[in-house]
């Protein structure tokens, strides 16, 4: 059975004006300050072997702080944190937060060289990893790139299990560190404490090229998780349970950050497993599935093959990627919720900038990305109350186009971005002469503020001079009987310029020919827009990020490669 309704939307977004009437600049281990005086019992985060209240975090974080001062840890620093999930990501990043210092998120996937470049250009001087994880050795790693990195000072170890055992200094050693000296300048740094202070070097995805550290400050990160909360309209003591990495915006901002607004708890995962979520969905009761599209189909497969107790689930987030058009409603059957979202940003944008609304129905995710989020106080007046906005300009000319027309997405407010860190020519090269960021993004945005993506202007692709947008031939192919995935890139072709490459992922038997999916392109597309080749891939062949979006400049590597090598 499930539980007593939630409150109408507008009696949540009321309560949480009311809480929130004015804005006020704080840092993010502020706000969880503040939780944790007035809940300090309450869990803020859940797992499956441990969970730990607020004052505990509270506790745990600052000595950990008082720690990193007392190594030689000064106000403005950068400390690297390359940890999955677990408890100790927000221990340390809150830590980091009190110190005063800047958090530079490591992608936990990266090793050897590219883990080198990540630490070299952040400047980082102290670094907080796992020994080891998913078959990786960081330890091993770091000793051999230990003379390539000048800047990093010390390091310390959180033991995952799954380390070769090395001697190191641990986090545990770090938080013994404290001394009432490095105490007392604790105190003092929270009290300077400033919101407008950058929180964060968050390295994008790489969706499209080498990644750049995106330079974001505590105070945009608490305008984008607040806007989250009142456009989804969260209870108090919400329960947010996710898989994504927290060293993404998608798992730090719209999950941990989101959830300490309304005074709730965090149900993270180290690594996604279907089963592992359902069981601590139904142990945990979770209020609030966050998950990718990969993530969502899966569990749904799971929860149809298992069964689901979803008696306290009443939310689901679906975004961050590709959706068949049945998603929608099978998400609202499988999981029996009353509320679903979806939404659009990027790292640039420290998180969401817009996000489908309840009251919007079953038409905002079928056929949008959301509408420009409500941001209440921590809105910008001087851009009509939000916290971003954007504009729709002709890629070429760079001239403004009329509400619905297609072109490139291009946004401004409080919580853009103000470039990457040491990289002045990308971040000239980021931004227009009057300062809206450039987001490579495709897509249409209505008077009433409805966004819809219709593709990536890096991803474009030009046959015989004709721009082709890949999402316009994908679509053909979403909900296609025996395909799983069906994605297309430009590769090189000497008469055209590039040509479209067609890859797919066969989901079962009969698993359509290709004459069959050239003729659909035939027939549905201008010439110049169909494809010259089919690649039959597996799922694991297609390069992912961590958030689980393809990285398109990898696959037309890929498939370029093949086609040379059938030729």
């Amino acid at each position: 059975m499930k539980l007593p309704r939630l409150k109408p939307v507008a009696e949540r977004r009321a309560a949480l004006e009311h809480a929130y009437p004015a804005w006020a600049a704080m840092t993010i281990a502020q706000l969880q300050d503040k939780a944790a005086r007035e809940c300090p019992e309450r869990p803020l985060i859940l797992t499956g072997d441990r969970s730990l209240t607020y004052r505990e975090v509270q506790q745990k974080s600052r000595r950990i702080a008082s720690g990193l001062i007392a190594a030689g840890a000064q106000s403005g620093d950068h400390i690297a944190l390359l940890m999955a999930n677990f408890p100790e990501f927000v221990l340390v990043k809150l830590a980091i937060a009190r110190a005063g210092c800047t958090c530079v998120p490591v992608n936990y996937l990266l090793h050897g060289e590219a883990l080198g470049y990540v630490l070299r250009q952040s400047d980082s001087r102290f670094m907080v990893t796992m020994d080891g994880w998913s078959g990786l050795d960081y330890l091993a790693d770091l000793e051999a790139l230990a003379s390539s990195l000048p800047t990093l000072q010390a390091c310390f170890v959180f033991r995952t299990g799954q380390g070769n055992g090395q001697s190191c200094a641990t986090l545990a050693d770090l938080a013994a560190l404290a001394t009432p000296s490095s105490d007392a300048e604790l105190v003092r740094r929270e009290a300077a404490a400033d919101g407008h202070g950058i929180s964060d070097i968050i390295y994008t995805s790489g969706t499209t090229g080498r990644p750049k550290g995106a330079l974001l400050k505590h105070d945009m990160v608490l305008r984008a998780a607040y806007s989250s909360v009142l456009t989804r309209a969260f209870e108090d003591g919400r329960r947010v349970q996710y898989a994504m990495p927290m060293y993404h915006v998608f798992g730090y901002v719209e999950c941990l950050i989101a959830c300490m607004f309304v005074n709730g708890a965090i149900i993270p995962h180290t690594a996604f497993n279907p089963e592992e979520m359902l069981d601590w969905a139904e142990r945990f009761r979770a209020n609030d599935m966050v998950c990718v599209p990969l993530m969502t189909h899966r569990l749904m497969d799971t929860v149809r093959s298992r069964g689901f107790d979803g008696t306290a689930l009443h939310t689901f987030f679906n975004s961050g990627g590709v959706n068949v058009p049945t998603a929608w409603s099978d998400i609202r059957t499988v999981f029996g919720v009353d509320e679903i979202h979806t939404a659009y940003g990027m790292t640039e944008t420290t998180a969401s900038t817009t996000c489908s609304r309840v009251e919007d129905g079953m038409d905002a995710l079928l056929h949008s990305n959301g509408r420009i989020k409500l941001a209440g106080a921590a809105g910008d007046p001087a851009i009509g109350g939000v916290v971003a906005e954007y504009r729709v300009v002709d890629p070429v000319s760079g001239k403004g186009l009329p509400s619905g027309a297609a072109g490139e997405l291009q946004a401004r407010g409080p919580i853009v971005t103000s470039g990457y860190y040491k990289m002045p020519d990308e971040t000239r090269a980021a931004f227009t002469a009057d300062g809206w960021l450039h987001t490579g993004d495709v897509g249409t945005l209505s008077a009433q503020g409805w966004l819809s993506l219709t593709g990536r202007i890096k991803e474009a692709y030009r046959c015989g001079g004709e721009m082709v947008m890949p999402r316009e031939i994908e679509a053909l192919f979403d909900n296609y009987p025996g395909l799983a995935h069906a994605l297309v890139v430009g590769i090189p072709d000497p008469k055209m310029g590039e040509v479209g490459c067609l890859c797919i992922v066969e989901s079962g038997s009969p698993a359509p020919v290709d004459e069959e999916l050239l003729s659909l392109c035939r027939e549905k597309l201008a010439r110049f827009k169909v494809p010259r080749h089919v690649l039959r891939l597996r799922a694991k062949d297609i390069p992912l990020t961590a958030t689980g979006r393809p990285q398109k400049f990898l696959l037309a590597e890929l498939a370029a490669r093949m086609i040379r090598e059938k030729a």
